[in-house]
């Protein structure tokens, strides 16, 4: 009688996983009908809180954020901004490569008087993985992916 326990018993456990496997493999969500080789890369932040949506635009993040910090300095060490970005050469960590307005996937705009300046990003491409860049000596950087950012639109994060 006990070896005919043991034996239901051990068929009961043989049904349970089998039916446990099968529930587990109906759940498992289908392959993606694009082979991956198609499918397009996804961004991979830079940093944790990155607001960039693509490798372009961390790029042209990452630009203004030099030239800001050098605006910072340059105004502390002059007591008024920079009025062309070739003054900022030196300034901070920018170069004078960084004057040259063809960032890649942009153009830089600068405007600068001694107590203000404008700084743009303006992609070749105005699409979501390429929005317009506005920033001014608030240092607030704003983006828009529908026109030329300027003082109105979101600030970026």
């Amino acid at each position: 009688m006990k070896t005919n326990l043991l034996i239901v018993l051990m068929i009961l456990i043989a049904s349970l996983a089998a039916a446990t496997t099968s529930l587990a493999q109906e759940s498992t969500p289908a392959a993606p009908a694009t082979p991956p080789q198609t499918m397009s890369p996804l961004y991979q932040p830079k940093f944790r809180g990155d607001p960039a949506r693509s490798d372009s635009e961390a790029a042209a993040l990452a630009y203004m954020r030099v030239v800001l910090r050098a605006q910072r300095q340059f105004e502390k060490q002059y007591d008024h901004y920079a009025t062309s970005l070739a003054e900022l050469v030196h300034s901070g960590s920018f170069t004078k490569r960084m004057v040259n307005p063809d960032r890649g996937d942009y153009t830089v705009g600068f405007e600068g008087k001694k107590d203000s300046f404008v700084l743009t990003m303006t992609p070749k491409q105005l699409d979501a993985q390429h929005r317009s860049f506005y920033a001014e000596d608030d240092d607030k950087i704003h983006a828009d992916e529908e026109k030329a950012a300027d003082a109105r639109s979101p600030v970026v994060k």
